[in-house]
């Protein structure tokens, strides 16, 4: 936990004119040409409303603040305190042409940049941040540079494409867009798998239908617990107070000392240098996205390449000198708290260099006849199971077919992820009861009981009019009933019965509010990925696209909504009217699902084999490794069930211990807590972070996660106590340029060099990190092309 003066140190306090109107309710959310106007506003007083905003923006000294007792008035939470402004400007533009070219403009270059990196064997999603931080001078450009003329000048309609100065609140708007952008749809996951790697048929309309009311389902859970996860100043959502900080960051005034760059110039520094290196690991240098150097001293050792490889192995001493490495599967290393890092590196060590090496060299689950590290499905001889052999005509688990070919085999390292899966859920319950039980009781009953006093930002926003519940329950039912009708209609296609809709909306509904609080209130978020797919799965076995279709919808509508209240969250803080965040929202979901299924689409048909591992060259960049951990996800659950694999009539049911083994460590840690209180790096112990450390592996590899810590220990550790300064002015900028910068290299050297035509240049730094007996099994007779037999 920071103290009160690092959270001081993370952003200047500004200030804004308190006013009791909000513009934004009479602005019209069809066109963004009539997004800037006032209506029944005369002319003189919208100029003297102009120059007095400017006035404030240019010395915030001007600007009338709350009363000196709401100011002085403590949150109940000391970051919220030390972190949000208790002052506000109902005045100031939001919705406006600017915003609206902007926003729109990050949400779509986002959507298109996610999706295409998404495919690759590094899959780097770009955060809103780059957005965040790149619109700022542009914004301010458009100020200076667009006419102030006002159109429709002396009507209701007046409006003008400038109202002044770039605001904080057209920023966040455009934050919001980009925000719709750079979170992924994960729907497209169900088109893959489909399309590419079941090879089977999925019409656009079926699947367009799926993606957009995957993302809009979400709206109805959001605005039906709003009050409960959004009001309340209990519910403070730490995530945010990075967000709060920057925004106010990049809109203080800052004067550049000599010799020095101030954010926006050292955020385009980096941007250029990672953009002109970036074509090292993209295209003359590929060996350095996994540098296996232990590989190097004995290529023909089995046993020196298992150990060695960063991508196939345990990957000791590996590392990669590429940003796409470090951030693709962990998000980027210099957000991330020391505390936190430190939680993942210990338990990707213990993960990693203990249980795997253990479970593979005491041949556990007949480990050694598969490879020591893989997402793939195995025969118990240890080759790759045919999946296409064991489905029907209805694209249903054909039995016969499977009882003849034999049990799937997962290698004993995907079988134990699946186990430290089980265990987080346990553990992140037991773990938010024993350490944050009381308080969040506590926040609970402040947040329900109608004596809850109301705090200075819930205060402040009641200026504006807030979204009627009404409108997020028309959205919800339009949707259920569009998925009912799709379901229906493309029955063969989705598989999904009308009571899995149902049953999945349920789930959801029950889950939203009390995942949101423990959320809300300690920044982890338990998964229900694998409940919802072992619930399916029993359920309506033998069914993969059923099984994939219900995760989404009980599952990711609730993430999708907790996503949004987060976001309204950012918009209560920030003081940006209600209903132009929900415009912002809606316009931004539907926006980014067209340019994700696009995108998609598109892939699919321009790049050979996509997706496909067993007919891409080996060093292919198309290599999909989450679409592939999800089709082998559905394989699992879905298509054979939970039932045959961790069942009774499956290989792997004593996984299932380790949901009791997550639910007694964290009592433990509360015990030795409680036991030795004076030691308080026990309390930093977080078991179900260090547990679900690894729940990215597989598709992530070693290499991923050692590089990652490497870097996050040099900015989270290194550089955050030694040069604290350094750190607060530049490290959420650096990331955003290092983001920002690769993502453009890769798309320039996509297009440029092998959309076409495939120009590679091909020598020892372009093939693979050189460690090609990795994947090998050492158990004794087994047969791999390629690889000795022992």
């Amino acid at each position: 936990m920071m103290s009160k003066d690092e959270w001081l140190n993370t952003g200047t306090r500004l200030s804004f004119k308190n006013a009791n109107t909000d513009p934004s309710s009479r602005l019209s959310y069809f066109f963004f040409f009539f997004s800037n106007f006032s209506a029944a506003r005369g002319e003189r007083k919208e100029e003297e409303s102009r120059a007095h905003m400017a006035s404030s923006l240019a010395d915030p000294e001007k600007a009338t603040q709350v009363s000196t007792e709401e100011e002085d008035e403590p949150c109940p939470i000391k970051q919220v305190d030390v972190t949000v402004p208790k002052t506000d400007d109902p005045n100031m533009p939001v919705v406006t042409f600017r915003m609206w070219v902007l926003g729109l403009t990050s949400c779509v270059l986002l959507s298109f940049v996610n999706q295409f990196m998404w495919y690759r064997n590094n899959p780097m999603n770009l955060s809103s941040i780059s957005a965040q931080i790149a619109v700022v001078p542009i914004g301010h450009l458009m100020a200076r540079t667009i006419t102030k003329r006002v159109f429709f000048k002396g009507t209701k309609w007046q409006f003008s494409l400038n109202p002044g100065p770039f605001t904080v609140k057209e920023h966040v708007l455009i934050t919001i867009f980009a925000n719709s952008g750079a979170g992924t749809v994960y729907a497209t996951h169900i088109l893959t798998a489909v399309k590419l790697l079941y090879k089977k048929k999925l019409d656009f309309l079926p699947a367009l239908i799926v993606m957009v009311t995957t993302q809009v389902l979400g709206f109805g859970w959001a605005g039906i617990f709003r009050k409960y996860l959004v009001e309340p100043a209990e519910m403070w959502w730490p995530s945010n107070m990075v967000q709060v900080s920057l925004f106010r960051a990049l809109h203080e005034k800052e004067k550049r000392a000599r010799g020095s760059l101030n954010r926006t110039q050292f955020f385009l520094l980096f941007l250029v240098c990672i953009f002109a290196y970036g074509l090292l690991p993209n295209y003359l240098l590929i060996i350095i996205t996994s540098v296996s150097w232990l590989c190097w001293t004995a290529p023909k050792s089995v046993l020196i390449n298992q150990i060695g490889s960063g991508q196939s192995g345990v990957g000791i001493g590996s590392f990669g000198i590429d940003w796409t490495t470090i951030s693709s599967y962990l998000g980027s290393p210099l957000a991330s708290p020391w505390f936190a890092t430190a939680n993942v590196a210990v338990g990707f060590v213990l993960v990693m260099y203990v249980m795997t090496p253990l479970c593979y060299w005491l041949n556990v689950y007949q480990a050694k006849t598969f490879p020591i590290f893989s997402q793939s499905l195995y025969l118990s001889n240890g080759t790759t199971y045919d999946i296409s052999k064991i489905v029907d005509s209805k694209f249903q688990l054909d039995q016969e077919a499977y009882a003849k070919i034999g049990r799937v085999n997962l290698s004993t390292f995907f079988a134990m992820t699946y186990g430290l899966g089980f265990a987080t859920l346990t553990a992140t319950l037991v773990h938010v009861i024993l350490f944050n039980g009381r308080d969040m009781l506590n926040q609970a009953k402040g947040a329900f009981t109608g004596s809850r006093k109301m705090d200075v930002h819930a205060r402040l926003m009641k200026a504006y009019k807030q979204v009627p519940v009404w409108w997020f329950l028309v959205l919800l039912f339009l949707n259920i009933a569009l998925i009912l009708f799709a379901v229906e209609h493309y029955k063969e296609s989705l598989q999904l019965p009308w009571w899995g809709v149902i049953f999945a909306c349920g789930l959801a509904f029950v889950f939203t509010l009390p995942i949101g609080i423990i959320t809300a209130t300690t920044n982890q978020q338990p998964g229900l990925n694998i409940i919802t797919e072992y619930i399916m799965g029993y359920a309506y076995p033998g069914r993969p696209v059923a099984n994939m279709c219900f995760k989404v919808y009980g599952y990711i509508s609730m993430t999708q909504a907790l996503f949004l209240v987060q976001d309204f969250k950012l918009g209560h803080y920030m003081k940006i009217p209600p209903r132009s965040m929900f415009m912002a929202q809606v316009v931004g979901a539907l926006v980014s699902v067209a340019v994700y299924t696009g995108t998609a689409w598109w892939m699919m048909g321009s790049i050979h084999n996509l997706c496909d591992v067993s007919l891409l060259p080996a060093d292919s960049k198309w290599t999909c490794p989450m679409d592939n951990t999800f089709f082998h996800a559905s394989v699992i659950w879905g298509l054979v069930g939970p039932r045959r694999i961790f069942g009774n009539l499956g290989e792997y049911a004593k996984i299932n211990w380790f949901f009791l083994v997550g639910a007694i460590l964290p009592i433990l840690v509360w015990l030795l807590h409680k036991a030795f209180p004076k030691q308080r790096w026990i309390s930093l112990i977080n078991m179900p972070v260090l547990l679900g450390s690894t729940a990215m592996m597989p598709p992530a590899s070693a290499v991923n996660f050692t590089s990652w810590i490497i870097v996050g220990f040099l900015s989270g550790f290194v550089i955050y106590r030694y040069r604290p300064k350094v750190w607060e002015r530049y490290n959420y900028v650096l990331s955003g340029g290092l983001d920002a910068g690769t993502a453009f290299i890769t798309i320039l050297v996509f297009f440029s060099l092998q959309y076409v035509q495939n120009i590679g240049i091909s020598w020892w730094g372009n093939h693979g990190e050189g460690c090609p007996l990795a994947t090998c099994p050492t158990a004794k007779g087994v047969v791999v092309d390629g690889c000795p037999v022992f």
